[in-house]
């Protein structure tokens, strides 16, 4: 089915052809139909299957044909986002999309300059893309009227639940008008999510494509069982391979992080960090390295999970294991993106066991375990090694990215505060934890004060 079946506008139609594209994918085929109609939606995929474009082409084809020029400019769109970069990439895909049609448009966040936001805001730009601290913020300096609001959309809603946005979500959403569409977008969205939908949504409809636990099917996962002190030996002996052109690389913390990329830098290997602790221009200049093949790693934590949407990453590599099913999913999704192709290499030592048995009851099968020819997996741990260091530092007074306050999470996922810094694992959400703020076409952080 060609885009133009779907009833987009004219324009709209000719920038997608101008992107490169043809036909929609399944999601935005499901969805754009029930969003056009005005239907409040919940739209679950996985990632890198075009949900931006499923919420962003309706979006921009209900603005541009009920525009009324005659009144005053207003903020009539909104689109929150738990992420800096991933609000700019949905900014990137917005403009795309709208270069042949009249909107405004403007971006809430937190690392930069609050001047031009709250500019845009008191101006009426039609349409707002946000993270939920900084425009709570600046709403709170009376900055912005949502009086003649009539879209809500929530990108990557368990993402800002996890990370603890529900209570200023939930003061966002009560200053806005009652009588409005809210779309509700995310790559796994969970039963607790859905219940809370009723004071968000009117009569949802819900689109899901595929399986709400599996990673894209177009991405070859393997394991790699190795001492967790070898683990920067075994990449660095698989970047050896010249077919990892595009590695992106997670570690469990922005140390860690810092830490592979100078091993890497050091061996001849250029690579770049994406985390917390890199001020929004390295994010940004790391990212656009990365894309135009600058670097060829780049090594992040889980801040850049649902935050980097790069054309052709070949290989997605955790270094450490996440310890959530829901992480892996996204973190494994930035390969395989568009119907491509892509691997996502784990490495699992013997303390992250029960981590790998609970992904894969999660994702209803096992992953098959590989080993690396020509790697001696059996050398010694040198004193200092960096996988001791960085043991120590989680499991003892030091904090994995995403902590705050009352304590960290311990090696096993229980214990202290997690990213709801709410005192509990993971699965507590709904706290007031670290508020951290993904072009493709038809596509489908940091503090955001």
């Amino acid at each position: 089915m060609p885009f133009r079946a779907l009833g987009l506008h004219a324009n709209i139609l000719k920038a997608i052809h101008e992107s490169g594209y043809t036909e929609p994918t399944p999601i935005q085929a499901a969805a754009i139909p029930e969003i056009l109609a005005g239907h409040d939606l919940i739209g679950i995929a996985q990632t890198g299957t075009g949900k931006t474009a499923a919420f962003t082409l309706p979006l921009l084809n209900r603005l541009a044909t009920s525009a009324n020029p005659s009144q005053r400019p207003a903020i009539r769109a909104l689109i929150l986002a738990p992420t800096r970069e991933l609000v700019v990439q949905i900014e990137e895909n917005v403009k795309a999309y709208a270069k042949h049609i009249s909107i405004g448009i403007a971006t809430v966040f937190g690392g930069v300059g609050e001047r031009p936001q709250m500019q845009a805001l008191r101006a009426g730009t039609e349409l707002i893309i946000a993270t939920p601290g900084r425009l709570l913020d600046l709403m709170g300096q009376r900055c912005g009227d949502f009086s003649r609001l009539e879209y809500l959309i929530l990108d990557e809603a368990d993402r800002m639940l996890d990370m603890g946005f529900l209570p200023a979500i939930k003061r966002v959403v009560a200053a806005l008008p009652k009588k409005r569409q809210t779309l509700l977008f995310s790559a796994t969205l969970s039963r607790e999510i859905e219940t809370l939908t009723h004071d968000f949504q009117y009569k949802p409809k819900t689109v899901q494509i595929g399986r709400r636990s599996n990673p894209a099917e177009t991405v070859t996962q393997f394991v790699y069982e190795v001492p967790r002190h070898l683990k920067p030996n075994l990449l660095s002996h698989l970047l050896k391979d010249p077919k990892m052109d595009t590695v992106l690389v997670f570690t469990r913390t922005k140390h860690g992080a810092d830490r592979v990329a100078r091993r890497l830098e050091a061996s001849g290997i250029k690579c770049a960090t994406l985390h917390a602790n890199r001020s929004q221009n390295q994010r940004l200049r790391a990212l656009a390295d990365f894309r135009s093949g600058a670097v060829r790693v780049l090594v992040a934590t889980d801040i850049a999970a649902r935050g980097i949407d790069v054309d052709g990453i070949s290989h997605v590599v955790n270094l450490d294991f996440p310890m959530h099913a829901e992480d892996y999913v996204h973190r494994i999704g930035r390969t395989g993106r568009a119907q491509a192709i892509g691997d996502a290499i784990s490495f699992v030592s013997e303390d992250d066991h029960a981590a790998l048995r609970s992904l894969e009851r999660f994702i209803g099968r096992g992953i098959i375990r590989k080993r690396a020819d020509g790697f001696d997996y059996n050398a010694p741990a040198p004193l200092n090694a960096p996988g001791e260091e960085r043991q120590r530092t989680f499991r003892g007074g030091g904090r994995s990215e995403g902590s705050r306050g009352g304590g960290q999470r311990s090696a096993s996922g229980r214990g202290g505060a997690g990213p709801g810094g709410s005192g509990g694992n993971r699965g507590s959400r709904g706290g007031s934890g670290r508020r951290d703020d993904q072009r493709r076409g038809p596509s489908g952080g940091d503090r955001a004060r």
